[in-house]
């Protein structure tokens, strides 16, 4: 762990400039509204150790793939979320010399992400070398209310001199990603220009012919008094820049804005989009750097309203909880249909696609439970628009009849992960898929998705499962051979419990929604039938797969197995593991990790936790008993789902422990790696550790039952919860828990497992006694 953050309900806190650590803050400081989002780079110009990126989401770029031995079935392209052009630098000049923090020397820093307005602040005092010290306060925010829009207020005060500041602000366009396979700059020109006070630049990328058209415009104020000065503009391939001489007296400040505008052909029409562009920023700056921050601020307030999360007597935990939910939101916001939840976010380059199965498993019940229904809904019409690639995807790896693998890694539904063994073994994603239109319909209600779209999912992902099984005539069973589980700690095994039990679940919930559809709309299932030309002859044998599947057991230990001789390997717990060796992918060769019995996140554990009504307690205590020691949670999706299960079985330490490495596992860095970039989509998984996890929250039929617990940390916690439009606000405290209508009208909710009815009006008191 990197504890260097301050503790704040509220904020991110960084005192003190080290640049050893500045890529990792520029991952966490990262901004964003859904649409766009920014690492934390400085603004002035900085030649340390930096990692620039600026992501538009929707942009990418098919990086041809790079592997030693090419196998048949490999995807020609990685998909590269792509570092866009650079809007926000400002290069600063005292008195003629460059504002550099990697040649300056810096006292007094101070960077703060305010998580409740989404403002990205920081301060320093910068001596250069020619003695002129200089305060610099700075403030950026990329707009919530309009998600073109990215603006800066960088302030300077003369110290102990008067002379020149000179501002340069510029957009760049010439940009690259570290992480390209063969060192490609994968933009091009296309135009640039400068205007008064601003200036334009165009460029798009090499393959896809993506375009994207990046404005500016600035002014200069005194005493809040705008500056008419004369500028000097600059225009080369792929730039545009302009620069502003100030004279200042001591003690004076110059405050300076950047409005800027990033505008794409993925939502502008290409003749169109310079001119839209230019137009843009100018009504941007017009509106004036007050009014934008406060619109801002104000979309954020209505997030907070519906998606806080409060805990009493416990700051660390309280900071990590939010800090997760502000990320969520600045990643996606569910008002573009086309975009997904990537891995990264808008915090960095790594695992290259936007979309991966954590999207279904983690991410859906968080937007299910804090946004309105269609930000759920869209989610799962992502996936339907890419049925035809996920079945052209099955086709490439020999399978036949409108069968469908979705692919682990994918921008367009085209598969584009290039490792072997999880290209063509980690087939377990199908199951989430699946799962995820289960878990709609179980929260809210409504199966109309199912008629209209989830069940020509659900038979195409059938249809997979069925031809992945293969009879044995030696164990007179059907197995599941060759796969990778959710614990990429093993690779090419056999009878994989969880990917054999959620083929198995899919092909029956498959058949369930087949009879639902059939009774209750039997036009619609005869044109699902026409169009996918299926048949009740092909379910006799999944029928078969399920009476006769192998689900390897442990009898003596009354265990799942997680794959066939998992218990032939040396079996040693996580606590035997010397620190200096964690994790253990950064320490260990490939050969010994596959040869352990270490598990990276929770395999059997995570179908105990999708499918925990299909078990009894003392099942699932035996095998999460068994299996959580061997676990590192190496994996950022590991901790949550271990946490849920925990506090169900009343393991409160370990659940709560295991509540902080998920709430903090970037902010304390628990992995080393969020240099690279933020864990966004196992963020989701703070939430699910509380609301599933503390709080007990199940769903059924589209209600909602809850059997709350209180950790010792804690004083009290709060969330807010929707529930078939109506916003709930649900609070446990030593002794009862309180359950309000915040907004909507009556909802009837269950906790303990008796059901009470709330209102705006009528709040539910329940005293539980074992609350302490």
């Amino acid at each position: 762990m990197d504890k260097y953050l301050k503790t704040d309900q509220w904020k991110i806190i960084e005192e003190g400039f080290d640049p050893e650590r500045q890529r990792s803050s520029e991952s966490i400081f990262s901004i964003g509204n859904g649409h766009m989002g920014q690492r934390a780079n400085f603004e002035e110009q900085y030649s340390g150790d930096s990692l620039q990126g600026s992501y538009i989401g929707g942009i990418y770029y098919p990086d041809p793939t790079k592997v030693g031995w090419w196998k048949n079935g490999y995807p020609d392209y990685f998909a590269k979320v792509l570092n866009s052009v650079n809007w926000i630098g400002i290069d600063v000049y005292v008195n003629g010399e460059q504002l550099d923090l990697a040649e300056c020397t810096v006292t007094d820093f101070t960077r703060t992400l305010d998580m409740k307005q989404g403002l990205l602040q920081r301060s320093f005092i910068a001596e250069l070398s020619n003695g002129n010290k200089v305060a610099v306060e700075a403030c950026r925010f990329v707009s919530m209310e309009r998600t073109e829009v990215g603006v800066i207020e960088y302030n300077i005060k003369a110290l102990n001199f008067s002379g020149t500041v000179t501002f340069t602000p510029y957009i760049n366009g010439e940009v690259y990603n570290e992480d390209a396979n063969y060192d490609e700059i994968f933009w091009e020109e296309v135009t640039q220009d400068s205007f008064d006070d601003g200036g334009i630049v165009t460029t798009q990328t090499k393959k896809l012919d993506f375009h994207v058209s990046a404005a500016m415009k600035n002014d200069v104020q005194i005493n809040g008094k705008t500056l008419d000065i004369d500028t000097a503009a600059s225009v080369s391939s792929m730039y545009a820049e302009q620069s502003y001489e100030v004279e200042v007296s001591e003690n004076n400040e110059v405050q300076f804005h950047k409005y800027a505008v990033v505008a794409s052909s993925l939502n502008h029409d290409r003749k169109r989009l310079h001119d839209h562009t230019k137009e843009s920023v100018a009504d941007v700056a017009s509106v004036g750097f007050d009014q934008l921050k406060g619109e801002h601020i104000d979309r954020w307030h209505t997030i907070w309203e519906g998606s806080d999360v409060h805990i009493e007597g416990d700051d660390e935990a309280q900071q990590g909880i939010r800090f997760n939910i502000f990320q969520l939101y600045q990643t996606y916001t569910g008002e573009d249909e086309r975009l997904n939840i990537g891995p990264k976010g808008f915090t960095g380059e790594k695992y290259g696609g936007c979309t991966y199965w954590d999207t279904e498993a983690y991410c859906l019940p968080f937007y299910l439970n804090t946004a309105p229904d269609k930000v759920a809904r869209q989610l799962l019409w992502y996936r339907y628009r890419h049925l035809p690639k996920a079945i052209e995807n099955a086709e490439k790896l020999g399978f036949t009849d409108g069968a469908a693998l979705y692919p682990m890694v994918t921008m367009n539904g085209e598969e584009c992960h290039n490792e072997w063994e999880i290209t063509f073994e980690e087939v377990h994603r199908n199951g989430a898929i699946a799962y995820a239109i289960y878990n709609y319909i179980r929260h809210t209600g409504d199966d109309s998705y199912l008629k209209e779209a989830g069940l020509e999912v659900l038979i195409a992902i059938s249809r997979f499962w069925s031809q992945r099984f293969n009879f044995s005539e030696k164990r007179q069973q059907y197995v599941m051979l060759g796969v990778t589980g959710p614990n990429e700690y093993e690779n090419n095994i056999n009878n994989n419990w969880y990917t054999s039990y959620i083929a198995c679940w899919c092909m029956r919930y498959t058949m369930e929604a087949i009879e639902k559809v059939r009774e209750e709309a039997p036009e619609q299932f005869e044109e699902i039938q026409q169009k996918t030309s299926y048949n009740d002859a092909e379910t006799e044998r999944w029928k078969d797969i399920l009476e006769r599947v192998y689900l390897g057991e442990d009898e003596d230990l009354g265990i799942f197995l997680q794959q066939d001789n998992y218990l032939d390997k040396v079996q040693r717990t996580a606590s035997e593991l010397d620190k200096s060796e964690r994790p253990i992918n950064q320490y260990w060769s490939w050969d010994r990790i596959l040869r352990s019995c270490y598990i990276k996140q929770g395999d059997v554990v995570q179908g105990l936790y999708f499918f925990e009504d299909h078990f009894d307690e003392d099942t699932i205590r035996r095998n999460f008993d068994f299996y959580e020691p061997r676990t590192l949670h190496e994996s950022s999706l590991s901790p949550c789902i271990h946490a849920i299960i925990a506090s169900k079985l009343d393991y409160n330490d370990k659940a709560y422990q295991l509540y902080l490495r998920t709430a903090r596992l970037d902010l304390d860095d628990y992995n080393k790696e969020v240099h690279q970039g933020l864990h966004i989509t196992s963020m989701a998984g703070t939430w699910m550790s509380i609301v599933e996890g503390f709080a007990g929250k199940r769903a059924k039929d589209g209600k909602l039952y809850f059997n709350p617990s209180l950790p010792d940390e804690w004083d009290a916690y709060s969330f807010k919860i929707l529930l078939n439009g109506n916003r709930l606000n649900i609070r446990v405290e030593p002794g009862q828990v309180t359950v309000r209508c915040e907004k909507g009208s009556e909802s009837t909710v269950n906790i303990y497992g008796d059901e009470y009815t709330v209102s705006p009006k009528n709040k539910a008191v329940i005293s539980s006694p074992e609350l302490h």
